[in-house]
């Protein structure tokens, strides 16, 4: 993810926090940078915003720390390439498949929608798509020395 993603991310997780109208948050970027929309931003005017917010009372979530998380993620790739050279992902869009098989796998009543890609996976969700990934590996592997054996 850029720096400049983030930034936009942080922003609206601010407007959420501090509970700004959609009038009052546009009023803000107003003032601030002489823009009304964020993403028409630079970088130094989003610092600028993300501070502005930070005088305002919001406080950013402290991150994650530690390598649990992105070694999911890393591992969630390197299991997708798998089942792409052994041909049994069949898209021409391999990225585009990956990001379906991510949101079909998070899918939940609070999210209906799921999640739209690994990288945005928490440590929960990216271990249930690890799962699913390495279940369907092992259904592929199986089936093709059953294969060899006949």
């Amino acid at each position: 993810m850029s720096a400049r993603t983030a930034m936009l991310a942080k922003i609206h997780l601010a407007k959420k926090q501090l509970a700004l109208t959609d009038e009052s948050y546009r009023d803000i970027l107003r003032r601030v940078t002489n823009q009304e929309s964020a993403s028409a931003l630079a970088e130094p005017q989003l610092d600028r915003v993300l501070k502005e917010f930070g005088r305002l009372g919001w406080k950013p979530k402290p991150g994650r720390t530690g390598t649990s998380k992105h070694a999911q993620i890393r591992m969630i790739h390197a299991v997708w390439k798998d089942l792409v050279a052994l041909s049994a992902v069949d898209a021409e869009d391999q990225a585009a498949a990956l990001r379906s098989f991510v949101q079909r796998q998070t899918r939940t009543k609070a999210n209906p929608e799921g999640v739209s890609a690994p990288e945005f996976l928490d440590s929960h969700g990216a271990n249930k798509v690890l799962e699913g990934l390495k279940a369907w590996l092992r259904r592929v592997r199986r089936a093709e020395s059953e294969r060899d054996v006949a």
